[in-house]
């Protein structure tokens, strides 16, 4: 049974489109430089449908469904579905004004008549459904200008046939859930092109129409069986052509959001396509420049794999310790905190195998010169089961983790740091107080000789500068050879 999460949709506001600018100050050779930067307006998106013609659209009025008999419902229905398959074109806000209003209205009449009405679902209201709606959000969408756009900081595009987009997107969910709804039927007009259609909207700029298309498609999975492997392979294609070719997706949180569902209610023991999805699509998405955009969703995924099969854990630390980012603290971070759920469902026996390649890696940012790597590794010892784990393999761990730890204590920059290795040594004290005298020994003495090397080393450059200095005093004759 998969687990498809609430049905509502949080209905977003629309945003402002006033362009803003904003005052810098770049310093040059010392001297301060005004400069004036842009901030891109909030554009609509041009992937409304236009319509060629120059004539108005004209609607014929039709009675409202609670006005006609019951026996009429059924087919007057049908007809308001045909009606609003006429799409409007929303960048020209002048045109068409009253039939716009008609039409949303009439949207709004059919999602209050799927919502409460029983026996409107003939079988010739199927086709009809599925048409209307194909009409509405099936669309060419713009090319982003993935050059310029940076989610992290700029407005999102969005959706200029929103007034009734919304409503299309609120109808056919209502549809989907309807107590009358048989996907027996259904499965003859939502087919895999539909739902491939539906996979290439989730590249939508607009995020309220990506929370739309999320519940389309998780009511979708959960009702048409024959669909759901066709559908993970396309979501797996998606990313895989996110992360080896374009590096550009809208949608991926909200896909990752849709797989979290999906993985919550895989059957054991896991497939072998399954796990073959964690490791070579589910981590290499820790890749991606734009990570923090859906890391969240990733790192949800990646921790119900693990509560599925605990035996995956060995090979998702590892792939994680093989991406892990070398210059990027923020990603550092992000891959500590992932890292920290995992080890909260981790299996004792599991951990014992990935111990040491993990607390080289945790050594690593601990020793970090920037403050919130370090700070987020120290904070692994405030956690209680993963503390639990340390002082059962203290003996593997301690010798890892002291030369960095005594090293970070005499010499960071930061004293919050300072004071957070403290605890972390006092807590190696009392876990084994023989290993750690021991270990403090070898490095005081290893200091001692390393400093006694550095002595020699500059014992002897200065002789050599010296030698140097006296030739070059009796090559100028100022010195008797």
């Amino acid at each position: 049974m998969v687990v498809l999460g609430d049905s509502s949709v949080p209905l977003h506001g629309a945003m402002s489109s006033a362009a803003t600018t904003s005052p810098s100050v770049d310093k040059v050779d010392g001297f301060s430089r005004k400069s004036v930067r842009k901030v891109k307006p909030k554009r609509s998106q041009s992937s409304s449908q236009f319509r060629s013609q120059g004539k108005p659209i004209e609607l014929t009025p039709l009675p409202l469904l609670k006005d006609v008999p019951a026996l009429e419902q059924p087919e007057l229905f049908l007809k308001k579905l045909q009606q609003c398959c006429t799409v409007f074109d929303f960048m020209d806000t002048l045109s068409d004004l009253k039939m716009k209003e008609y039409k949303r209205s009439t949207l709004n009449e059919l999602v209050d008549y799927v919502t409460v009405s029983r026996g409107y679902l003939t079988e010739q209201a199927y086709p009809e459904v599925v048409k209307m709606v194909s009409h509405n959000i099936f669309r060419t969408l713009p090319p982003s200008d993935s050059n310029e756009f940076d989610p992290e900081e700029d407005e999102p595009t969005l959706e200029a046939s929103w007034p009734h987009l919304q409503l299309v997107y609120e109808f056919f969910i209502r549809f989907l859930e309807s107590q009358e709804f048989q996907p027996s039927i259904a499965k003859k007009y939502i087919d895999q092109k539909f739902v491939l259609q539906l996979l290439e909207l989730f590249d939508s700029e607009d995020p309220r129409e990506r929370d739309y298309l999320k519940t389309v498609l998780h009511r979708i999975y959960g009702k048409f069986l024959g669909l759901r492997a066709f559908i993970r392979k396309q979501i797996n294609n998606i990313f895989l052509r996110f992360v080896y070719e374009t590096e550009h997706f809208n949608g991926v949180a909200e896909l990752l959001e849709i797989l979290g569902s999906i993985i919550n209610g895989f059957a054991l023991p896991l497939k072998a396509e399954h796990k073959q999805f964690l490791v070579k699509v589910l981590i290499p998405l820790h890749t991606v420049r734009s990570l923090s955009l859906f890391h969240a969703q990733l790192a949800y995924c990646i921790v119900q794999f693990l509560e599925k099969d605990p035996t995956l854990t060995e090979a998702v630390i590892r792939g994680l310790l093989k991406f892990w980012p070398k210059t990027c603290s923020q990603k550092e971070v992000m891959f500590l905190g992932e890292l920290e759920e995992i080890l909260d469902v981790i299996e004792p026996t599991q951990f014992v195998k990935i111990q040491e390649p993990l607390f080289k890696q945790i050594s690593r940012c601990v020793s970090s010169p920037h403050f919130q790597v370090a700070e987020r590794a120290l904070y692994y010892w405030n956690n209680e089961y993963i503390m639990s784990l340390i002082e059962e393999n203290s003996s593997v761990i301690l010798p890892i983790m002291f030369a960095s730890l005594y090293r970070i204590s005499k010499e960071h920059w930061n004293p919050a740091i300072v004071a957070l290795v403290y605890n972390v040594l006092k807590a190696f004290m009392e876990m084994n107080s023989t290993l750690f005298d021991e270990l403090t020994s070898t490095y005081k003495s290893d200091r001692q000789r390393e400093k006694k090397k550095e002595k020699e080393r500059e014992e002897l450059w200065r002789k050599l500068e010296d030698l140097e200095l006296k030739r070059g005093l009796r090559s100028d004759g100022i010195i008797p050879t």
